[in-house]
């Protein structure tokens, strides 16, 4: 007989993170962990969890190393983790409200839940994170990846409602890391943009393809309209972790061949 519930989580050197959301899960019967290759302890500390088991994939795409792992996995619904998550205890009791009541009644409710997150610096969540909410509980075999920007989004088919409680983002690894991120991201995110037409971009997308002000603005909606003058020094850290990003994607988008001189040299 199927579970009702697993949980699937795509890892590649993730040894800062990864105990801390699997620690948070401990009561899902199942962690599904799909893995490219890590050469840091992140094996090694899955193995150390009872529920967790580690498959390898060879990375080409989020979607495609998504889709594999669904296809591993039997359960009725799937909550979709990265490995930087806490699942929080309010959460995690409102994950099994919402797994209970569909045991009782596989007709009713949603077929997908979006959840909103905490972003953290340091540890410490924070009330201005910027960060959307995603669908990370759904019903298996209604949902699929598809690979879009730098990252991918579930496709589910039915009807999606959003949870109460809060996810953590707690990334712990080195700015350096997050820098690299960046760089590869805001790349791929600033050829997104400008292969796509302008009439059928969000206000917040036209801004950043046609001018210079989503640095400035994603920095001050941060710092001042979400209140993270409020958090201290990491609410300050996090505006101007914003504004780096914005500002990587704004000089992808119109710096063309920085490194290259008038003589091609």
């Amino acid at each position: 007989m199927a579970s009702p519930l697993s949980a699937l989580i795509i890892t590649f050197n993730e040894e800062e993170n990864i105990y801390r959301i699997l620690k948070s899960i401990e009561w899902i019967e199942r962690v599904l962990v799909v893995d490219s290759g890590s050469t840091d302890d992140t094996v090694k500390i899955i193995k150390s969890f009872r529920n967790a088991t580690v498959i390898f994939r060879k990375f080409d795409t989020f979607a495609k190393q998504c889709n594999f792992g669904l296809d591993c996995l039997d359960s009725d619904w799937v909550l979709s983790l990265d490995s930087d998550y806490v699942v929080t205890k309010s959460l995690a009791q409102e994950i099994q409200s919402v797994i209970l009541k569909y045991a009782a009644n596989p007709d009713s409710g949603a077929s997908g839940y979006s959840i909103s997150f905490k972003y953290c610096v340091n540890g410490k969540p924070l009330r201005s994170g910027l960060l959307p909410p995603r669908i990370c509980l759904y019903k298996r075999i209604l949902s699929s990846y598809i690979d879009e920007g730098h990252g991918h989004r579930i496709i589910v088919n039915g009807s999606i409602c959003a949870l109460y409680n809060k996810m953590l983002h707690d990334d712990r690894k080195p700015i350096s890391v997050w820098l690299d991120n960046q760089k590869r991201y805001q790349a791929i995110e600033a050829r997104m943009l400008k292969e796509s037409s302008s009439t059928k971009l969000p206000v917040q997308d036209l801004i950043r393809k046609h001018t210079f002000l989503a640095p400035f603005a994603s920095f001050f909606i941060s710092l001042i309209i979400k209140g993270g003058i409020l958090d201290g020094k990491e609410g300050i850290l996090y505006a101007f972790q914003r504004l780096v990003a914005e500002s990587i994607l704004y000089l992808n988008m119109h710096v063309k061949n920085p490194h290259r001189s008038k003589d091609g040299q």
